[in-house]
C-alpha cells in the first residue's frame, strides 16, 4: 500500500511552520495513543504512521529532501510505520514531545512508564557511494563493508556477565530519572533529570561482561544491502533505519546515512534529468545530410542529420535521459550539432572551398526576421 503525504497525515499545509507540525504530532499522538485505544490494531498503525511524519518534517534536512522528491527522496530510510522501529523506540524518540509534566508519553494509564526509562541509541554512520550513469539511471542494489558497533555477542548487548547480574537502582527505583519538585514564588514546579546512578537505565550492573568491558557492543565488520533507487543524484543522501552503529547497553540502533557521488561519463553530461552530448560533424555532412551515432546509457543509437543542418541545433531524443526519482518520467537526451572546420588544408581542398565560397547556393542567406533583427544595430 503507497504511503499516504506526510503533510496529510499529521493535518497540515506544506507550509506549516515547526511550531504547527509539533502541536498536530501531539494531537495525534494523544488521539491514538495505545492507552486510549487498547487491542486496537488500527489506532496503532495511526500512532505510528503519525511518528513516522513527524519524524520527518521536525528534521528541517529530511523535510527538505521530502519537499523536493517525497516519499522516494527518503531512499530506504524505512520509517516507523515500515517497521524499523516498533513502539517503545517510538516513545524513547518523541516522549518529551509532551513536556515533563505529564506522567510519561501523555499521562496516559501505565502506558506512560514505557517512557520514563531513557532507550540509548547508537549513533549513526556515514559511507558514500559512488554511482556510474547507468545505476543512476536504472536503480542499484550495492553491499557495503563497514566497521561498526553491534551488539556483544557473549551478553547480548546487556553489559551484563549473565542475565541476573543486574539489579533495579535504588537511587530512581528503577525508572531512570529523578523527581523534584521546588517551591517557587509561582507555586510548585516540577522537575525530572535523568539519574546520575545509572545513567537513565533503570539498572545497574554488578559484573561487567568479560568480553565487552560492560559496554553491550563490540567492533565488528558487517556487510550492508543497500537498494539505490533510479535517478539519485550527486550530492542526495538515503538513510537506511536502523543500520548504524548498535547503543550501549542495549537500545535503539543509529541509521546508516548514505551519500551519493557521481562518477563523470566520458562522453554525457547530466543536466537534471536530461542528458547532454556534443555532436561534431563535417562541413559536407552538415550541407548534405548524413547519419550518426549517438551514445545513450543503454547503447549507441544512430539519428539522422537533415540536409542543410545549422551549427547549434538540438536534436532531442524522447526520454533517452534519466528517470526522474518520484517516477515521474523520464528526460531527454538533447544532441548538440557542432559543425567541425578543418585547420589545416591541402590545395586540392582549398581550390574546391573557394569555388564553394564564390557559388551563390553557399552565400549566407538569413531570413526577412533575422535580417530585421541585426538591421536595428545599423541604422
Amino acid at each position: 500500500m503507497a504511503k499516504r503525504d506526510y503533510y496529510e497525515v499529521l493535518g497540515v499545509e506544506k507550509g506549516a511552520t515547526a511550531a504547527e507540525i509539533k502541536k498536530a504530532y501531539r494531537k495525534k499522538a494523544i488521539q491514538y495513543h495505545p492507552d486510549k485505544n487498547p487491542d486496537d490494531k488500527e489506532a496503532e498503525e495511526k500512532f505510528k504512521e503519525a511518528a513516522e511524519a513527524y519524524e520527518v518534517l521536525s528534521n528541517p534536512d529530511k523535510k527538505s529532501r521530502y519537499d523536493q522528491f517525497g516519499h522516494a527522496g527518503m531512499g530506504n530510510q524505512g520509517g516507523f510505520g515500515g517497521g524499523g522501529m516498533n513502539m517503545d523506540d517510538i516513545f524513547s524518540h518523541f516522549g518529551d514531545i509532551f513536556g515533563g509534566g505529564f506522567g510519561g508519553f501523555g499521562g496516559f494509564g501505565g502506558g506512560g512508564g514505557r517512557s520514563s526509562r531513557r532507550t540509548n541509541k547508537g549513533s549513526n554512520l556515514r559511507v558514500k557511494v559512488k554511482l556510474t550513469l547507468k545505476e543512476v539511471c536504472e536503480g542499484v542494489e550495492k553491499k557495503i563493508k563497514v566497521k561498526k558497533y553491534v551488539s556483544c555477542s557473549t551478553c547480548g548487548g546487556s553489559g551484563a556477565k549473565d542475565g541476573s547480574s543486574k539489579k533495579t537502582c535504588t537511587r530512581c527505583n528503577g525508572t531512570g530519572h529523578i523527581t523534584r519538585v521546588q517551591n517557587t514564588i509561582l507555586g510548585q514546579m516540577q522537575t525530572q533529570s535523568v539519574c546520575p546512578e545509572c545513567n537513565g537505565e533503570g539498572k545497574i550492573i554488578t559484573e561487567k561482561c568479560t568480553q565487552c568491558g560492560g559496554e553491550g557492543v563490540e567492533l565488528k565488520e558487517e556487510v550492508i544491502t543497500i537498494q539505490i533507487p533510479a535517478g539519485v543524484e550527486e550530492g542526495m543522501q538515503l538513510s537506511v533505519s536502523g543500520k548504524g552503529n548498535a547503543a550501549r547497553r542495549g537500545g535503539v540502533n543509529g541509521d546508516l546515512l548514505v551519500q551519493i557521488f557521481e562518477i563523470e561519463h566520458p562522453e554525457l553530461v547530466r543536466d537534471g534529468n536530461d542528458l547532454l552530448y556534443n555532436l561534431y560533424i563535417s562541413f559536407p555532412d552538415a550541407a548534405l545530410g548524413s547519419t550518426a551515432e549517438i551514445p545513450t546509457v543503454d547503447g549507441k543509437v544512430k539519428v539522422k542529420i537533415e540536409a542543410g543542418t545549422q551549427p547549434g541545433k538540438i536534436l532531442r531524443l524522447r526520454s533517452k535521459g534519466i528517470p526522474d526519482v518520484n517516477g515521474y518520467g523520464k528526460g531527454d537526451l538533447l544532441v548538440k550539432i557542432n559543425v567541425w572546420i578543418p585547420k589545416s588544408l591541402t590545395k586540392d581542398e582549398k581550390k574546391i572551398l573557394e569555388k564553394l565560397r564564390d557559388s551563390e547556393s553557399c552565400s549566407p542567406k538569413p531570413d526577412k526576421k533575422e535580417k530585421g533583427f541585426f538591421s536595428r544595430f545599423f541604422e
